[in-house]
């Protein structure tokens, strides 16, 4: 694989903090040229990073936090590689594989990149409702789960 194409591998990290007995999820807005779509924090891993390295990076570049532990929750998907995205992921890849990870945050306002355009702190069931794509409710509906059981 040509080097300066991106990695098929991504990690998705839910951010989460506590308020009361009660979990909020931190969701991110996705500027439009990028879609428009709610999300968790989430984007490629770079050559040379673990997953774990990789999950670091990107919620201090999306958000400006820098979470204590982040905790894979042992569940990941994959879907393919549309064409639109060839220039990026060139020929080889089908698919993209995306790694879920939960991390706790004492903080309130996330500083945002340049790739969203609004914030929100959700409930569960909220946060499930806003996520466009059924492969990330999932993840979200594993990382209660997982969360619930600690």
């Amino acid at each position: 694989m040509n080097r300066n194409y991106r990695r098929p591998v991504q990690v998705l990290v839910y951010l989460f903090r506590v308020v009361g007995a009660d979990r909020e999820y931190l969701l991110l807005h996705r500027v439009p040229k990028l879609g428009a779509f709610w999300q968790g924090v989430s984007g490629a891993t770079e050559k040379g990073e673990s997953l774990v390295q990789g999950a670091a990076r990107e919620v201090l570049e999306e958000t400006g936090f820098r979470p204590k532990k982040l905790d894979s929750i042992d569940y990941s998907y994959s879907y393919p590689v549309q064409e639109k995205w060839r220039k990026w992921y060139g020929p080889e890849p089908t698919e993209i594989v995306e790694h879920v990870f939960v991390a706790k945050v004492e903080g309130g306002e996330p500083a945002l990149s340049w790739e969203h355009d609004d914030w929100r702190w959700c409930a569960p069931d909220d946060a499930s409702h806003l996520l466009k794509w059924p492969d990330n409710i999932e993840a979200l509906k594993r990382a209660e789960g997982f969360l619930s059981k600690r």
